[in-house]
């Protein structure tokens, strides 16, 4: 059975929104509905993505269904730290497919501003091996600039390339109004920010925010009631790594986003050479870097070169989060992955505005949760 995205809304992204959960929720599933044909009576379920940690509210779907007014249809809730709304998107699919039903919205979404940068690095630990790992400081940052490490000792990775896809992110993100930081920073900048994990910097790194997100699925009779440009599931792959990064074969890439992307691209009928514009989890400038040759836009080792030709700008082979990304319009993390579709849902309709890539036809999202533990691969096409 065919799938498709028939709408898509996100909440700006904000250090601090002064908004409940349900309130940013809203936020997303007002914009997503707002040019479609649909009215709450034709949804018959939703899926609720976030990762628990950082929230207060120990269930919050049965909440958030409520206050769009969608009980008392079932909800549903899905975790996979970062990945989560990604992962609701694949089980959206799943659910659809297997014809219990036929339209349901995903929304996504995290409040991170009521924690602390430390209480926020702690909940993330979480993400790593708790047992042998985050109790002696593998943060985040750190288990990303193990990463790095490996990659320039392998491939003669520089700093200054991993600088430039900051430098790339800001130059986009400037033309976002959905994003947190709206301004350009130049390699220098990057170079001489405060060191957070040796090799990254501060503007190596994400920013924690609040946000949602929010899509709506339907099966292929009703997408085509909803909307006349429906977005089209046509790959999805999903695939998990050994938690702990002591354990993995190798650090220069992430075996899931490989493996993710191998059956996504297998399920689609296209290679890597079809893509026109992407979406990849740059939660570290080395983690895009990784995304490139995970993603076979090059090859191994390739990934510093290719931002350092531009080719993942605006007008390049590969065109890669021109939305600003991870890395400058915010990270709050179950709302990031929907965030990265309604970009995609919007480039594939011709509605990216100052951010459209001409004639893009074929979309992917690569999602990322944790250090590579698990990874959601998706290509859309119209």
């Amino acid at each position: 059975m065919n799938v498709a995205i028939v709408g898509t809304g996100q909440s700006k992204f904000s250090r601090d929104s002064g908004l409940q959960i349900r309130e940013l929720a809203f936020e997303a599933y007002r914009e997503a509905m707002k040019d479609v044909n649909l009215s709450k009576k034709d949804i018959d379920a939703s899926i609720v993505c976030s990762a628990p940690e950082y929230d207060p509210q120990r269930s919050p779907s049965s909440g958030i269904s409520e206050y769009l007014g969608l009980d008392p249809r079932p909800t549903f809730y899905a975790e996979s730290i970062c990945s989560s709304s990604t992962t609701g998107v694949r089980a959206g699919y799943g659910l659809i497919g297997s014809g219990l039903h036929d339209v349901l919205v995903i929304v996504g979404f995290q409040k991170m501003s009521e924690l602390s940068s430390t209480e926020a690095q702690e909940r993330m630990e979480r993400g790593a091996d708790i047992m042998w790992e985050s109790p002696f400081g593998l943060t985040m940052p750190a288990g990303y600039a193990i990463h790095a490490r490996a990659h320039m000792e392998e491939f003669g990775t520089t700093e200054e390339q991993m600088a430039k896809v900051k430098v790339k992110s800001g130059k986009y993100s400037k033309l976002n109004p959905d994003a947190v930081f709206q301004r350009e920073v130049m390699v220098d900048e990057v170079l001489n920010s405060q060191v957070i994990s040796s090799p990254l910097k501060f503007f190596d790194c994400c920013a924690n925010a609040d946000g949602a997100s929010c899509m709506i699925l339907a099966k292929e009779d009703k997408a085509k009631e909803i909307t006349d440009t429906p977005v089209w599931v046509e790959g999805i792959g999903s695939a998990t790594n050994v938690v702990s990064l002591s354990a993995r074969e190798k650090l220069t890439g992430l075996k899931s986003a490989e493996k993710a992307s191998q059956t996504a691209y297998e399920m689609a009928g296209i290679s890597p050479e079809d893509v026109d514009v992407a979406e990849v989890h740059d939660c570290f400038t080395i983690a895009e870097i990784m995304a490139y040759e995970d993603l076979g836009f090059c090859e191994k080792g390739e990934g510093g070169k290719l931002i350092e030709e531009e080719q993942t700008y605006m007008g390049g082979k590969y065109p890669v989060n021109i939305d600003g990304g991870l890395l400058s319009k915010g990270h709050p993390v179950g709302a990031t992955g929907g965030s990265q579709v309604n970009t995609i849902f919007k480039q594939l309709r011709g509605e990216g505005g100052r951010i459209q890539v001409e004639g893009a036809e074929t979309g992917l999202v690569h999602n990322i949760g944790g250090i590579g533990t698990y990874a959601n691969v998706i290509i859309f096409g119209r």
